[in-house]
């Protein structure tokens, strides 16, 4: 198997085929926990792709829900142990936040949006720097120069020439007037927004203050979209201590149509553009006074 293989993404998919077959079965996952001696949760992890899935899992699995064609057997076998095989982040020790970069790696496209500061994937260095430890006081150094290096590399995807992510940033004003570092560290990430901005498969999209209430007041979200029709789209929310991964098709849909809706209350992209530099261009004055 190639060494490129997405293990968060092989996890995902098995989980779906085993839900598949447990539901073809007529069984509940209570049902399935009982005949395994094991905990219900252990299964509904299995099934949602956040929990890693040994061969044994899935040779049970079969047995209980009475596969016998073994091409089947034989395949969620193999997925089985591609899921267990570790992405380029796994080489960075714990991220909080790893099932969430195994899907960004493997999205076709993504569409964010963020109220409070600059999505990560369009974040200078030094802007990361300062966002980072004003996030976490407490952290070491070490850790939030890993962190920082983790976030640099996931914006490889961007740049990827035989397969970019295609990225639609919505901001709300706020990000831009917070002041992150200091004015110079603003005035070179906005620069830098704007200079991403002109790449072809990103949009970046703001909403003024002007604007007042919109869908978005709620918080930040992410969603995901795969180039295989297999793996349904997913919405991300971070959140302090544990993240929110949302599959049904009707949340999906729900996200999916408040998305729209910023993206049509905010100003378009080349108005967006201009009020980044102008935005920029206050923060150069502030610095000369």
């Amino acid at each position: 198997m190639a060494s490129n293989v997405n293990p968060t993404v092989r996890r995902r998919r098995l989980g779906q085929e085993l839900r598949r077959l447990r539901e073809l079965k007529g069984m509940t996952a209570e049902e399935v926990a009982e005949r395994l001696l094991v905990s219900q949760s252990k299964i509904s992890r299995l099934e949602n792709g956040r929990r890693s899935i040994s061969q044994r899992d899935v040779r049970d699995l079969c047995g209980v829900y009475e596969v016998e064609d073994h091409r089947i057997v034989d395949s969620l076998m193999q997925m089985a142990k591609d899921s267990r095989q570790q992405g380029w982040w796994h080489s960075f020790g714990d991220i909080p936040y790893s099932v969430y970069i195994g899907l960004e790696t493997d999205a076709a496209s993504l569409r964010v949006y963020d109220p409070l500061v600059v999505p990560g994937l369009l974040q200078t260095r030094p802007y990361a720097e300062s966002l980072i430890q004003g996030a976490l006081p407490e952290a070491a150094a070490g850790d939030i120069d890993k962190r920082v290096q983790v976030r640099l590399r996931r914006q490889e995807r961007i740049s990827d020439q035989e397969n970019p992510l295609r990225l639609w940033a919505v901001l709300d004003e706020a990000a831009l007037r917070r002041t992150v570092g200091n004015k110079q560290v603003m005035i070179e990430q906005l620069e830098h927004l704007v200079e991403m901005s002109h790449v072809p498969h990103v949009t970046v999209q703001v909403i003024p203050f002007t604007m007042g209430a919109h869908p978005g007041v709620s918080g930040q979200y992410a969603i995901l979209e795969f180039p295989d029709a297999a793996d349904s789209s997913v919405v991300y929310i971070e959140g302090v201590t544990s993240d929110l991964y949302l599959e049904k098709a009707n949340d999906v849909q729900k996200y999916s149509v408040m998305y729209e809706h910023l993206r049509a209350q905010a100003l378009n992209a080349d108005q967006s553009r201009e009020f980044i530099a102008d935005v920029a261009k206050d923060y150069a004055t502030e610095a000369m006074s």
